[in-house]
């Protein structure tokens, strides 16, 4: 008896699935207009599909028998409401972004947070099952780039701030508004005029300083330089940074026997001011400085004057 009810239900299984793949079939013919093969009963020659009502009739009641079979046919997606699924993919505006959950939860309270963790109820979905949020599309990579690297990394030429403002509060995102205000700050740096100001008073107890408006510059000439002791690098000296904006040079042997500054690239020794006068102004030059005036220059050389300042 155990063999048989197995059987039974085998074939009814096999039943049930012709009939899906019979009624499917039907389906696709009949929504392109063509008239179908004989099938077996009950579909014969008499009640085929055909055109006018009675296409539509048959249609109607091959589709419901088809829901019945599996009513979850048709039906759109609903990945995006799967806990255990780490990606998640997004509509804004038609564009489509693929995130891990945890990075569009990153910051609590925001609404993208609280879209994925459950907390508010999605509004509304495409007709692929995925969340769509009627916000600018393309400026949402720049929303989706911070929420992955806590970075905001702008083109300079950008032009979209206020937009991109705007797509901040939307989405409840404090950390990007401040993130996009400080941006905001350094351009304005940028496009203000750079000053730089190199001094000698060729005293060893004052030395050499530079000054530069431009903190950028300051940071590169530190790069340039660093200090060596007993075949070891130790970094640039902290004493000889007065500020972000001034070093100043006062001498470059240290109490250590054979401590020198040299040059990172080619280990040149720094023994003197005027060496290291000339790299400065190089790397000015270099980095788009023009110069302006420069203090007592009958010695001929411009290495050799007292004052020297540049503008950017």
């Amino acid at each position: 008896m155990a063999v048989k009810g197995s059987s039974t239900a085998g074939s009814s299984r096999a039943q049930c699935q012709r009939r899906s793949a019979e009624l499917l079939f039907a389906c696709s013919l009949a929504h392109t207009h063509t008239l179908p093969p004989p099938l077996n009963p009950p579909y014969t020659h008499s009640n085929r599909l055909g055109s006018g009502n009675g296409m539509e009739w048959n249609l109607r009641r091959m589709e419901s028998e088809l829901r019945q079979i599996n009513p979850d046919l048709l039906q759109p997606s609903k990945s995006f409401k799967k806990p255990s699924s780490g990606t998640i993919t997004i509509n804004v505006g038609g564009y489509l972004y693929a995130a891990q959950r945890q990075t569009l939860a990153k910051y609590p309270g925001s609404l993208l947070e609280e879209m994925v963790s459950g907390k508010r109820p999605v509004q509304h979905i495409d007709s692929m099952g995925n969340i769509f949020i009627d916000r600018d599309g393309p400026i949402f990579r720049h929303v989706l780039n911070f929420l992955r690297t806590g970075e905001l990394i702008l083109p300079d030429d950008f032009k979209e701030v206020a937009l991109l403002r705007r797509e901040a509060d939307y989405y409840r995102l404090s950390e990007l508004s401040q993130a996009l205000q400080d941006w905001e700050q350094q351009q304005a740096i940028h496009r203000e005029p750079a000053f730089l100001e190199v001094t000698d008073s060729h005293e060893r107890s004052q030395g050499l300083k530079v000054y530069c408006s431009d903190t950028a510059f300051i940071e590169k000439v530190k790069g340039r330089l660093v200090q060596i002791s007993k075949s070891r690098l130790d970094g640039f000296p902290e004493e000889f940074e007065v500020s972000s904006n001034v070093i100043q040079f006062r001498h470059f042997i240290k109490s250590e026997q054979g401590s020198r500054l040299v040059l990172k690239e080619d280990s040149t020794f720094l023994c003197t001011l005027e060496t290291l006068k000339l790299e400065t102004v190089m790397m000015a030059l270099r980095g788009g400085f023009r110069l302006l005036t420069c203090l007592d220059s009958s010695r001929g050389s411009v290495v050799q004057c007292e004052a020297l300042h540049f503008v950017k």
